[in-house]
């Protein structure tokens, strides 16, 4: 049996280890990220209109596949103009956000208003806008190495960061959302009621970014309640008070970054909301809704209208469903096992989500790796997934330009279905996965010494 004081060199070798393939993901990271922006800055430069635009954007971005919606929102939303969000904005009638009104929560609003300091132009922005965005990527790789060990390589050297790292405003929101793993699962010096309370916080922080990160606070209250893994598994008491503290700490987040831009400018603030009330699921969603359903309803106005009626209401119902079905999943496990599974079922939430919601955005893969990182789910899935999403994510370009130019669009529109229904299909199975699945590296505390071994007394550092 080892002693307290091998234990104590194997755990510093371990983290010796973790440390150094850490910073070599970091260099990887980077060296994505470059790519990344390259991909995306075939898009922009001289010669520019006279509010900014690149001239080459219009004519390149499908065909080339080098679309972004950073530079895309250069113009319509007021921030070539560098008006602050939400103060001074609102939406017209037929949906039309002005002002300085966007379309996501204050934190990305924020950003993006950051990003265009000093920038004249779509280039100079989108550039600016990866200065700002990458460092979040950076951490996020260093907290999936430190978790997960080499599996970080899926996120550090992925084909989805050299696709999506600068196509919108996502780098942000998944850092918070892998941060909040980060601290319940390595911040053990603390009680588990205060890396609850700070991961809630992260969440709240990601809820004002993107929302979805808002949906992994229930399996953290669960998470919480139950008392995590450190309990005895006789211990059959609940933390309520931990769960609740957690919570409030979720909510109060949310009120306090939004409270201020409510009171501000409330119809800028509130035109986000509705905006994201009012899109319809249409060519550019890329959901099941538009592939599956769409077809059944014929083609005139009333029945497009009956369509997005029927949609409105099954999307969140399913969604919530999922959720519900996740977490009650979840509870089942903590029965059996006495540890509830909360980043297990964080992430089948989300493939929930995924496949139930309106609009699936291709860089909305980003939400989704870490939990490939973080979990032991088959790499034939991953590879699976990885393809559906580039069929997707570069197919979809492909048929829009074959569209817009009067150009065979066939084969591209099968393209783009195969990667809709793989990508469905593959979340389904996703789900269930990650359910039962193991952290891939991690483990949430180092393993206790034996009471009464041999040297037990000596301490480990």
């Amino acid at each position: 049996m080892p002693t307290g004081l091998a234990i104590s060199d194997l755990i510093a070798r371990r983290v010796t280890r973790r440390t150094a393939l850490a910073a070599v993901l970091l260099v990887l990271c980077g060296l994505t990220l470059a790519l990344g922006y390259a991909n995306k800055a075939r898009c922009a430069g001289a010669p520019f209109t006279a509010d900014g635009r690149s001239t080459v954007f219009d004519v390149t971005k499908d065909s080339d596949v080098c679309y972004s919606d950073i530079q895309f929102l250069w113009l319509g939303r007021d921030i070539n103009e560098h008006v602050f969000p939400y103060v001074h904005g609102g939406i017209t009638d037929d949906g039309t956000l002005v002002g300085g009104a966007v379309e996501y929560p204050v934190l990305s609003g924020a950003l993006m208003w950051l990003g265009a300091l000093g920038a004249d132009n779509d280039a100079e922005f989108l550039r600016h806008s990866a200065l700002l965005l990458a460092p979040f990527a950076l951490l996020t790789a260093w907290m999936l190495a430190r978790l997960a060990g080499p599996a970080a390589l899926l996120w550090a050297a992925g084909p989805p960061l050299v696709l999506y790292a600068f196509h919108n405003w996502e780098l942000p929101v998944v850092c918070t959302a892998v941060a909040a793993v980060y601290v319940v699962a390595t911040w053990t010096r603390y009680s588990l009621r205060t890396r609850g309370v700070v991961a809630a916080v992260l969440l709240g922080l990601g809820f004002c970014l993107k929302l979805y990160p808002g949906i992994f606070v229930l399996p953290l209250l669960a998470y919480v309640l139950t008392g995590g893994v450190e309990r005895d598994r006789e211990d059959t008491g609940l933390d309520v008070r931990g769960a609740l503290l957690t919570a409030g700490a979720a909510i109060g987040t949310v009120i306090a970054v939004n409270l201020p831009f409510a009171l501000a400018g409330y119809e800028g603030w509130r035109a986000s909301i509705t905006f994201q009330q009012l899109r319809q699921a249409d060519i550019t969603t890329n959901s099941i809704w538009y592939w599956g359903l769409r077809p059944l309803f014929g083609p005139d106005t009333q029945s497009e209208a009956v369509f997005q009626q029927v949609v409105s209401i099954a999307s969140p119902t399913l969604v919530l469903t999922a959720f519900a079905l996740a977490m009650w999943l979840g509870w089942k496990r903590y029965l059996a096992t006495k540890v509830f599974p909360w980043v297990g079922v964080s992430g089948a939430m989300l493939c929930g989500f995924l496949l139930f919601h309106k609009v699936h955005s291709p860089q909305y893969t980003l939400w989704l790796v870490p939990f490939l990182v973080l979990l032991e789910v088959p790499w034939a899935a991953i590879a699976a997934y990885f393809v559906a999403d580039a069929a997707l994510g570069i197919g979809v370009f492909r048929y829009f330009y074959a569209l817009g130019s009067g150009l065979p669009w066939e084969n591209m529109e099968k393209v783009v279905q195969f990667g809709v229904w793989g990508r469905a299909v593959l979340l389904v199975a996703l789900f269930f996965l990650f359910l039962r699945a193991r952290p891939r590296g991690f483990r949430p505390v180092p393993p206790p010494v034996p009471r009464f071994a041999p040297g037990a007394l000596i301490s480990v550092g």
